[in-house]
């Protein structure tokens, strides 16, 4: 009598948390509407009744003790799952609030003081009276949140300051003694690196005193209708740092995920990250942009998100409708959340080695590949005949893995370490109930997503990059394939395929400036002839190597020698 006691007060009890568990599981469902209308009552009916008849199993039919034990058994399962499930709603609701709370004020933004890593100078301290190097008119807003956060902690005129047109020029001037440290706001230091001159910048100085704030973020979105019905276009912006995904720096990958829900077509379109465009600076943004100025796309990065959609828009003359920004440890945290990915890798493909980490490279066949791995391939362009290019195609090849594995079945493995990497792996202007809305697509319908892939093309120069104040190697894009481009997104958009659209034509190489300003920061510009005649432009179609420069014994590239993707 007494165990038949304790059995109903357990079955009892069991009950209990398994209705409690159904109804918190409904209720999150209910709320999240990440449910198609014609799963959603079914869903909910298979709960009531699944429960409704192991309530009355575990308290009514089941007398002796094997029936016992069995009815036990199956709701303890039960209750576990529900458990289980009601911990993955709750954890993928969290997720999604993150990404898409769009407040304001959460663009992290640092700002060092630099000093030689040979110096004598330890601390903020030690440089009282010292002479310390700032830049100009760039960065002013940054600059001038250090030094007030200095002379509150040290009071007034506790530097020399020495003022600067260029960021180069403030490295050479602490290089050469000039200046015994300089301010520098920590976006700007991938474009002192991409430099030979200073590859090294980072390991020979060293970091004493630092300072973070946050700016205004505003990226809105163009809103489409229904995003389960109607195409739209996705800016994906890859950022060359690790860490924190919203702290400002270049944008090395730059693709164009054009997704028309009605065919089920994804086309991906690409650009090096050194191709040469006019930057139309964010309205709200950075004072020192050089909007209107020649740049390479990756250097947008550093004025924010924004400037960087808006160039591209400009750059094709389409609008984006939404933004996801990622970085390198992004790419590595999804990765290894969904237990690597699977690549096939093609003959062209291979490498011995890749220089992004210095391991082992991959073979010709079909490899899975965990976090590191996957991103080494996507930042690889030394190991290839055709540089750049390659490296595009192998991130448009990453980008695909990660989609097919996130959608497939295997996820549910790792699913909350998944979750979780989701949740500070990028930044998205796409709103909550948008992304229950392909979710709810995703499940209801089961497309066989395809994949069509597209990147432009260009020709090597050096030309003056405002970002820098003077001349760097730059990519500048063939027009022709940047109108193929713009009419295989419209293809798709239309409901086609963008392989029907014609790749031909002459290559048009005219995107030269009316006016190339030496140094944007000053007053005087200077102007050159921007004519380029047919001969030159052949010749240069002739000898363009994509990996000129490139050093083998050295390691690394004579004319832009990062090692970021």
């Amino acid at each position: 009598m007494k165990n038949k006691g304790i059995y109903k007060i357990i079955s009892l009890i069991l009950s209990i948390v398994m209705v409690v568990f159904a109804v918190l599981i409904v209720l999150q469902l209910l709320k999240m509407d990440i449910l198609p209308h014609n799963l959603f009552i079914p869903v909910i009916l298979i709960f009531v009744l699944v429960s409704l008849i192991l309530i009355l199993w575990i308290n009514f039919i089941a007398h002796g003790t094997v029936s016992r034990v069995f009815a036990m058994i199956f709701v303890l399962i039960y209750t576990v799952s529900m458990g289980i499930g009601n911990y993955y709603v709750y954890k993928t609701d969290g997720f999604m609030q993150k990404v898409t709370d769009h407040k304001v004020g959460d663009v992290k933004n640092t700002v060092s003081i630099i000093v030689r890593e040979d110096s004598k100078f330890k601390d903020l301290s030690s440089l009282k009276g010292k002479k310390v190097g700032r830049l100009n008119n760039v960065d002013k807003v940054g600059t001038g949140k250090l030094l007030k956060a200095i002379k509150k902690e040290k009071g007034d005129d506790y530097f020399n300051i020495k003022k600067y047109d260029g960021a180069l020029s403030e490295v050479e001037a602490l290089y050469n003694g000039e200046i015994d440290a300089m301010i520098l706001n920590e976006s700007y230091r991938g474009n002192i690196t991409s430099v030979e001159e200073y590859e090294h910048f980072s390991t020979e100085t060293r970091v004493i005193y630092t300072t973070t704030y946050y700016t205004t973020k505003k990226n809105d979105s163009l809103v489409v209708s229904d995003i389960t019905k109607n195409p739209f276009t996705i800016l994906i912006s890859g950022n060359d740092t690790t860490g924190d995904v919203s702290e400002l720096s270049r944008s090395d990958v730059n693709m164009l995920v054009t997704i028309n829900p009605k065919t089920s077509t994804i086309l991906l379109t690409s650009m090096s990250r050194d191709t040469y465009v006019e930057t139309v600076c964010d309205a709200d943004g950075d004072v020192a942009c050089p909007n209107g100025q020649m740049d390479k796309i990756t250097h947008t990065g550093i004025y924010g998100l924004n400037t960087t959609r808006e160039t591209v828009e400009n750059f094709y003359d389409l609008k984006v409708n939404y933004s996801y920004r990622v970085n390198f440890t992004s790419v590595i945290d999804v990765v290894d959340a969904l237990d690597g990915i699977d690549l096939n890798v093609e003959e062209g493909e291979q490498c011995d080695l890749f220089w992004a980490n210095m391991k082992p490279g991959l073979p010709v066949g079909q490899h899975h590949v965990d976090g590191e791995t996957a991103l080494a391939f996507a930042r690889e362009r030394k190991a290839y005949v055709d540089g750049d290019y390659q490296r595009v195609r192998n991130q448009q090849k990453v980008l695909q893995a990660i989609i097919n594995r996130a959608i497939s079945s295997s996820v549910l493995v790792n699913y909350t370490s998944f979750i979780n990497s989701l949740q500070s792996a990028f930044e998205t202007n796409m709103t909550y109930d948008e992304i229950t809305d392909l979710i709810k697509y995703e499940l209801q319908t089961k497309p066989e997503w395809k994949f069509e892939t597209y990147q432009i093309s260009g020709i090597g120069d050096e030309l003056m990059c405002a970002s820098l104040g003077q001349s760097a190697s730059v990519q500048i894009p063939d027009l022709n394939t940047v109108r193929i481009a713009r009419e295989k997104i419209q293809a798709v958009m239309d409901g086609k395929s963008s392989y029907d659209v014609a790749e031909d034509g002459a290559p048009e190489y005219s995107y030269y400036p009316s006016q190339v300003t030496t140094d944007y920061l000053n007053t005087e510009t200077e102007t050159v002839d921007n004519e380029v005649s047919s001969d030159q432009l052949t010749q240069d179609q002739e000898t363009y190597d994509p990996n000129a420069g490139y050093d083998s014994e050295a390691g690394y590239d004579t004319e832009d020698n990062t090692t970021e993707g």
